[in-house]
């Protein structure tokens, strides 16, 4: 990749392991100075031995206000300034509608969307005064249609990519890029124990140079991979009584 980010820097939530951890090492590697966040320390430490310089440490939990309030402070002191936020933390549970829980629903809300809308309002004041910065939401193709037993997470996914569409057209005239992605199916620890067979399975290399490239060319956004996508954009077009038939036959979240 020649994608160079030397003097940049970016601030990744999520990077205890999987996706963002592996963003955070992509986009290190092309010369940014990093700041890493989430909720494991020993996982952000390890990453950040294997990174060696330019990487910051600094764990929050996107669902504590507090600590939401502090991250992107934390940040500018490390780095001097955020030029690219990666709004890559999420969580989500498989849950039949029938044993819907009010508190699981409020917890995978309060750090999918609340967490990911708290750190972009604490970054976009200095970017707006500079003129130039970049918003990058990590969000799922399940955000496009409903879901089997993905009540929370898919709505999740679903308001953080509006959430962030709308950012993009307020913010683009004042020299802010916003970028949503849109990944399929990835292997990561948090697909590696799922009894369903999970369409276009993609290697955690290969979904992440797709990511970054969309980041490096600016993609207002970008779904992938295109097989998945299309069928995905096709059940958007179908009649509510077929996309019923063919998407309850089967949960890939199991």
């Amino acid at each position: 990749m020649m994608f160079d980010l030397t003097g940049r820097t970016a601030l990744v939530t999520g990077a205890t392991g999987g996706i963002g951890g592996a963003i955070a090492q992509a986009l290190h590697a092309q010369g940014a100075t990093v700041a890493i966040s989430g909720t494991r320390r020993e996982a952000l430490d390890a990453l950040a031995g294997k990174l060696g310089e330019r990487v910051h440490v600094l764990p929050c939990n996107l669902s504590e206000a507090a600590e939401v309030e502090a991250l992107v402070p934390s940040a500018e002191k490390a780095m001097g300034q955020v030029d690219i936020l990666i709004a890559n933390a999420g969580i989500g549970t498989t849950t039949d509608a029938a044993e819907l829980d009010a508190a699981e629903v409020a917890r995978i809300f309060g750090v999918n969307v609340i967490g990911a809308a708290s750190s972009v309002a604490a970054v976009v004041p200095e970017m707006v005064k500079r003129g130039s910065g970049q918003l990058v939401a990590i969000s799922s193709i399940a955000a496009y249609r409903g879901l089997p037993k993905s009540a929370s997470y898919g709505a999740s996914k679903a308001a953080l990519s509006s959430f962030f569409e709308s950012l993009r057209l307020d913010l683009q005239p004042k020299g802010i890029e916003v970028t949503i992605i849109h990944p399929g199916f990835i292997k990561t620890p948090l697909t590696a124990g799922r009894k369903a067979q999970m369409p276009y399975l993609m290697e955690l290399d290969y979904a992440v140079k797709k990511i970054i490239h969309a980041i490096e060319k600016k993609r207002k956004s970008y779904a992938f991979p295109w097989q998945l996508a299309s069928i995905v954009r096709l059940g958007m077009l179908m009649p509510n009584a077929l996309y019923d038939r063919l998407a309850s036959r089967r949960s890939y979240r199991e």
